[in-house]
């Protein structure tokens, strides 16, 4: 249980799905080198491939896993197959879906449990709701981000703004680091977010997503 997270730092989520110009690994792997030269203290990637390429920046990694089914909400490392990928591509911490939602693949405190035992990696838990950190915690995760807020049926419909009130209810009741994550999309609420008492701040979309960002500007410039 080596990889930590620096306090107070920034951490980039450099993730692209297919049909995004930048999607793939040589992509998001300059994406990572781009972050670190920012000033990014770790990289969030998805898929071995991915994650693998994001390690020649020199940063921790947290891995995650998508895969997708028509039956279930839960995609994000549902499973230890997806988790144990992740591991041989390099993952230095890996972070899944923490709901208690139906899934296909192994409920979360038996998931939790085999990647800290069996794959000896730190586990960074997504979660929804004060409940679902508190679980976490619970279980063993060694992080517990809110990631999941407003993303979820039980949490919708989605703010634009970040959930501070978790971040502080979060803070209040759990000892292991919270990590905000969700809507982030300026510096002033990625500093919010640690007076909030959030341990370090993931952005993606504002930092690695250039053509969601060139859409919000194309329609504010449409609105006039």
């Amino acid at each position: 249980m080596s990889a930590v997270l620096k306090k107070g730092g920034l951490i980039v989520s450099c993730q692209a799905r297919a049909g995004n110009p930048l999607h793939g690994p040589h992509f998001m792997g300059a994406m990572a080198l781009a972050a670190r030269d920012g000033g990014a203290v770790a990289i969030r990637a998805n898929g071995p491939d991915d994650v693998a390429a994001c390690k020649a920046a020199g940063l921790p990694v947290i891995g995650i896993n998508k895969v997708f089914s028509e039956d279930y909400e839960v995609y994000i490392t549902p499973d230890f197959a997806a988790a144990e990928a992740l591991k041989v591509a390099g993952a230095d911490i890996i972070a899944l879906d923490c709901t208690p939602r139906p899934r296909d693949g192994q409920v979360p405190d038996i998931l939790v449990r085999r990647i800290r035992d069996g794959l000896g990696l730190p586990v960074f838990a997504d979660i929804a709701t004060l409940e679902e950190g508190l679980a976490a915690e619970a279980m063993g995760a060694d992080y517990i981000a809110t990631t999941l807020s407003g993303y979820t049926s039980y949490t919708q419909p989605k703010p634009d703004a970040p959930d501070f009130a978790l971040i502080e209810a979060l803070a209040a009741r759990v000892s292991v680091p919270i990590i905000a994550e969700g809507r982030f999309n300026t510096p002033e609420l990625a500093r919010a977010a640690l007076d909030a008492g959030a341990h370090a701040v993931v952005v993606g979309t504002m930092i690695t997503n250039p053509r969601e960002i060139t859409r919000r500007f194309a329609v504010g410039l449409a609105q006039g």
